[in-house]
């Protein structure tokens, strides 16, 4: 199926290598000029180009296409038949009876092993009668603060609004939680985890979450921590401290989950570490198509100046969709993230204002008349985006029947105004209020721009559906897309303002409110607890459409975390980032 899009015939209304010699001056006869005086003489200088002084690419063509699959076509056949053998015995251990408290741990164990997806609608159904049941399910967990919590988080995570005064019984008369639960360490973690998934007001859980922070960093630094607890525990609190199991990318957490986990059932072990790797195989077929693709349409080569991150670009595509089945929306939203790069160093760093003015009126029209007034750079650029977003309508047309260029259009569009404004700010010196920044910022993120792709690459998507998004974007993708902007800030505002460019989050706010780099950090924090808490109380689904549309809103921030949790890990692509391309792309685990 995967050919098939691959093959898909492009919108080339215009040849790209033949863009240049097209557009090149005609050569004149050579001729003997007359001298002249450079005094009276003025010659026109080049604009001033600034650079964002990136590396190249890590991963060339050559070794991308050298990727292999894991397995030999008779091991592929002879893991197809493990696998579903394995699916068999999950599926039967899911139903069987069981102590609920074990029932609870199974499902949070199948979602951290990657393996859920198989079994959405056993998973479903057994939290439905969880959630249909709550008052009976209380009684049944009586004083187990772990399953408790671990069943508000379950519930949460996948839509159901348990309330927060579930956790009322683990409190004292005077309204705290119990000093005693504090050598409970697995229920703090648990309860931890739980208050990560709080919404807007809800003081039980940020007294939760307050409360297990402290005593989790205690066990952290305390010697009780070596000595007695088992060393799976202390990982699992020193990684949970780093960033909640929540924020996390699913991918990255299936990695470490495999790798760490020792007192997993066998059964559930070794379906995860092969699915694991079927799972990766595929990526490594995407991966060498979408590189024979970027190959070929030479940008890096013409444009030289831009950030060459197509390894990159995939990955924050699989911290999207990870699924096996998602393909399309993983390689549709590869190339626009090659093409968000692009645009956004051109605005950023190559282009100057009245270049930058006449791109944006171009994409704002999608008129490829409107190119004669562009230089030679940006008729590339904006040729190859013309193509690649045709590209994507065609597909969805021939496969669903709606036409969804519009929508893709618009959100170009406005992605390039967002660009524009910032590129603005710049050139006149601008220094904007916190507010004011956010604004346009969580625009310029091209956070809307990913969650449209998404929108439109659903595969239960529909044509009220789409009418209903002309109308008015979904209420979770600002607080999205806000969320990958704050993380994106936090990380790359001090190489950013090295180069020049507007102030960020942090700056807007110490500019503002007069305040140290610390303080505005700690501002910028808050803002993203604000914004997860919108998040959360966001996640009911009435539809299989609005379920993956809203894990995708999701999915944003938490891949923007990954990325840019330690520092740039996209701009600079780190050792670390080397190391998770490593592991979730390309090396699959040992059975």
């Amino acid at each position: 199926m995967l050919s098939l899009y691959l093959r898909a015939p492009s919108f080339n209304v215009f040849n790209l290598d033949g863009l240049r010699q097209a557009t090149a001056p005609k050569k004149q006869p050579c001729r003997h000029l007359p001298r002249i005086c450079c005094a009276t003489t003025t010659f026109e200088q080049p604009p001033l180009r600034r650079s964002g002084n990136y590396h190249p690419n890590l991963w060339t063509d050559d070794y991308v296409q050298s990727l292999t699959t894991n397995l030999k076509v008779e091991d592929e056949e002879v893991n197809v038949r493990r696998i579903s053998k394995l699916k068999e015995d999950v599926t039967k251990l899911i139903c069987e009876k069981k102590e609920l408290a074990d029932q609870i741990q199974l499902i949070d164990h199948l979602q951290q092993l990657g393996v859920a997806y198989h079994f959405k609608d056993e998973i479903k159904d057994a939290l439905w009668s969880m959630y249909g049941n709550l008052e009976d399910t209380r009684i049944l967990l009586k004083d187990n603060l772990h399953a408790t919590a671990l069943l508000f988080r379950l519930l949460r995570e996948n839509g159901h609004d348990v309330p927060q005064d579930i956790f009322n019984r683990f409190k004292d008369e005077n309204g705290n939680f119990k000093a005693s639960l504090r050598h409970q360490t697995a229920a703090m973690l648990s309860l931890y985890e739980a208050s990560f998934l709080a919404k807007e007001g809800e003081e039980v859980l940020n007294e939760a979450m307050q409360f297990t922070t402290e005593h989790l960093r205690n066990f952290m630094r305390s010697e009780e921590s070596f000595d007695l607890q088992p060393q799976y525990l202390r990982k699992q609190v020193g990684r949970a401290l780093d960033a909640p199991l929540t924020w996390r990318i699913e991918r990255a957490q299936t990695r470490w989950f495999i790798e760490a986990a020792t007192t997993i059932n066998p059964l559930l072990l070794e379906l995860a570490k092969r699915d694991f790797n079927t799972v990766q195989s595929i990526y490594k077929k995407e991966l060498t198509q979408l590189s024979k693709w970027w190959t070929e349409l030479g940008l890096p080569q013409r444009l030289p100046f831009f950030r060459d991150r197509l390894m990159e670009n995939y990955l924050w595509a699989v911290g999207w969709d990870f699924e096996p089945q998602l393909w399309r929306s993983r390689l549709m939203q590869t190339k626009s993230n090659c093409f968000i790069t692009l645009i956004d160093d051109i605005y950023d760093v190559y282009g100057t204002l009245d270049e930058l003015e006449l791109f944006t009126d171009a994409v704002d029209r999608w008129d490829v008349n409107a190119i004669d007034k562009l230089p030679e750079y940006m008729k590339i650029a904006f040729l190859a985006l013309f193509n690649m977003v045709h590209d994507a309508g065609y597909m969805i047309m021939k496969e669903k029947g709606l036409d969804v260029i519009p929508y893709l259009k618009r959100a170009w569009a406005d992605q390039c105004k967002a660009f524009l404004v910032e590129a603005k700010w710049y050139h006149q010196g601008h220094k904007p209020k916190l507010g004011e920044y956010l604004d346009n910022a969580y625009i310029s993120v091209s956070g809307l721009l990913i969650l449209c792709n998404a929108y439109c690459m659903s595969k239960d998507l529909t044509g009220e559906a789409l009418k209903a998004y002309s109308r008015a974007c979904p209420q979770i993708t600002k607080p999205s897309a806000m969320l990958f902007r704050l993380y994106n800030d936090l990380s790359t505002t001090t190489s950013e303002m090295e180069r020049g460019d507007v102030p960020k989050t942090i700056q807007c706010c110490m500019n503002e409110r007069g305040v140290s780099e610390a303080a505005a950090r700690e501002v910028i924090k808050e803002l993203i607890m604000d914004n997860w808490r919108v998040i959360n109380g966001d996640r009911a689904c009435s539809s299989s459409f609005e379920e993956y549309f809203k894990s995708v809103a999701i999915n944003v921030p938490r891949t923007s975390l990954f990325f840019y949790h330690h520092g740039d890990g996209y701009g600079k692509s780190d050792e670390e980032t080397r190391d998770h391309i490593i592991s979730l792309l390309l090396q699959p685990f040992k059975i």
